[in-house]
């Protein structure tokens, strides 16, 4: 970690920072000081994707949650030197904030991108992405919200478009199905280029929360 990254953590958490316990709801509309819309973001890496999705929509709220620690410190170092407000980070477990201190209905889209793929068959069941995780993300999503997932591992974009299409809780936004376009508010990031870079396919999935009566088919 830089001494820039240590120095904004100390100054800029007790402000914009969120320790995941457990041990509390968290009213989002407190959190960000107005009732303008949340999306969770699972892993954001350094954070330079964020910072630049917040600036270009700034009237929406992002909860960031990540484990790594220099990464949070320069998500928060950008927030301030672009002056983006609505930028929260959270330090912990983002199932356990799910679980236990996000309320129902209270976030308008979930975002997932380039999250670990666990390649070896035998750490397959330790993805993100799996139906247990959708039903738990879907109590906490509004109808209507948006689920965008991305990854540059093709085996596990299959999985991903295989678990989202199954789940009775989510509808595809594409059009007889399949994988999404980049849309633009989603910026291409450093590591997403090293990749492209290297000749691997970048796949994204645009899903919607809908009611279960709601679902066409």
């Amino acid at each position: 970690m830089t001494a820039g990254q240590a120095d904004a953590l100390q100054r800029l958490w007790p402000k914009w920072g969120l320790d995941i316990d457990g041990q509390c709801v968290v009213e989002v509309g407190e959190l960000f000081g107005n009732d303008n819309p949340v999306v969770l973001e699972i892993g954001f890496g350094m954070g330079e994707a964020t910072a630049q999705m917040a600036a270009g929509d700034p009237g929406t709220n992002i909860l960031a949650v990540d484990v790594h620690t220099p990464g949070q410190g320069n998500l928060l170092n950008l927030a301030e030197q672009h002056g983006l407000t609505n930028i929260r980070v959270a330090n912990g477990d983002a199932i356990i904030l799910l679980r236990e201190m996000l309320a129902p209905d209270s976030l308008d889209g979930l975002r997932v991108y380039f999250p670990d793929p666990w390649p070896k068959k035998r750490h397959h069941k330790r993805r993100l992405i799996q139906p247990e995780f959708l039903s738990l993300a879907a109590t906490r999503l509004k109808p209507g919200a948006l689920v965008h997932c991305a990854t540059d591992w093709e085996p596990y974009a299959e999985q991903m478009l295989e678990v989202l299409t199954a789940h009775p809780d989510f509808e595809n936004t594409v059009p007889g199905g399949g994988f999404a376009p980049r849309p633009e508010f989603r910026p291409l990031t450093r590591f997403e280029g090293q990749g492209l870079d290297k000749g691997h396919v970048v796949n994204d999935l645009l899903f919607r929360r809908v009611q279960r009566e709601e679902r066409s088919g």
